[in-house]
């Protein structure tokens, strides 16, 4: 077993202890400084200098690159390369734009190592350890030695470095700007109103046929998948249009309410709801007819029915807006309006007026 210098058994995870009275372990100290080419040659000083330049304008290239590559070099639009719309293109969009980011971010981290390996202060320091409040006078000198450093640094002194690693920066966002620019036309309103406020009065309109619902076609504790009556194939947007307007409709017992406004937004105990999810935008397809629940299938968002299609489980954080209804001449089932506020996935200004 391995014992220690004076003899005695090391304690469980120490190899060796040193003897007190021998003045413990010696310091090894600092092995002897060995300068660099650049701290005593001139020459070398520059030659870093202008290398550390240089990978910068490098960066500023790659950032070029990128930005030429993403407008010139598409996978599916303009490609120099190969022909619209092909493998190929797709190939040589991902690799020259790859490339060009990837230059850019790395030339940057280059410039930074090499310039701090060959040019910043290169000087080994011993300080004691003192007392975690230092007195006004050592706070003065450490203010000092920071400056000193800013000056020993040569960033006053390195106005091509600086020039350099300023332009560097300054071009890099310009990489993520640029995809910006192809992102599209802001949405304005268009997210605050659907096809049933286009025309009030619409009728509710069966989603397979097109057919208009009768009041007596809708059976206690049924639901319609519906539609404006007046949505067709025609219409301009027609499927955006559509995915905005998707509806359903179901019928309570108007004992069960808890909730008189949105009794008073529907006619019979018949309730018209947006189908599209206040969470992520799916489809609330599954009606539970004993529990009067809606249920989100995609993250099991619950809706209560007969308490304004409230959330009562799961992420969503806001009720599926109401539809406002009535009962036409002819017994119809019509829309009296727009929903009152955006359907589907939530966003800053979703209660904005619009």
């Amino acid at each position: 077993m391995n014992t220690n210098l004076d003899g005695t058994t090391p304690a469980r995870g120490v190899s060796a202890i040193a003897p007190k009275e021998g003045g413990g372990f010696p310091n090894p100290g600092l092995p002897p400084h060995v300068h660099r080419q650049a701290d005593v040659s001139k020459a070398a000083e520059k030659r870093a200098e202008r290398l550390v330049a240089a990978m910068f304008l490098l960066s500023v290239i790659g950032t070029a690159i990128f930005i030429v590559a993403y407008f010139l070099v598409t996978p599916t639009g303009t490609n120099i390369f190969a022909e619209e719309g092909s493998p190929s293109a797709l190939w040589w969009s991902n690799l020259v734009t790859g490339l060009g980011l990837a230059i850019a971010v790395f030339f940057i981290g280059a410039a930074a190592v090499h310039w701090a390996k060959t040019l910043m202060p290169d000087e080994e320091m011993v300080e004691e350890r003192h007392d975690i409040r230092s007195s006004d006078e050592t706070r003065e000198i450490a203010v000092g030695i920071i400056t000193d450093g800013l000056e020993e640094s040569g960033i006053a002194r390195r106005p091509v470095i600086v020039t350099a690693m300023v332009a560097a920066f300054a071009a890099l966002p310009i990489a993520v700007l640029a995809p910006l620019s192809t992102l599209g036309p802001l949405p304005g309103n268009k997210l605050h109103h659907t096809f049933w406020g286009h025309n009030p009065g619409q009728r509710l309109a069966r989603d397979h046929d097109g057919t208009p619902i009768k009041l007596s076609d809708v059976a206690m504790n049924s639901i319609f998948h519906v539609m404006p009556e007046g949505l067709t194939e025609e219409t301009p947007h027609f499927l955006e249009e559509r995915a905005k307007a998707a509806t359903v409709i179901v019928r309570i017992d108007p004992k069960l309410s808890k909730n008189p406004e949105s009794m008073a937004n529907g006619v019979d105990g018949i309730l018209a709801f947006s189908k599209i999810c206040t969470h992520v935008g799916c489809p609330v397809a599954l009606y539970e007819q004993q529990t009067h629940h809606m249920l989100c299938p995609c993250h099991q968002s619950t809706f209560d029915v007969t308490n304004g299609a409230k959330v009562i489980f799961g992420p969503a954080h806001r009720p599926l807006p109401q539809l406002p209804i009535e009962v036409d001449d002819e017994g119809y089932l019509v829309a009296t309006g727009d929903f009152p506020e955006p359907i589907g996935p939530s966003f800053w200004d979703t209660h904005k007026d619009k």
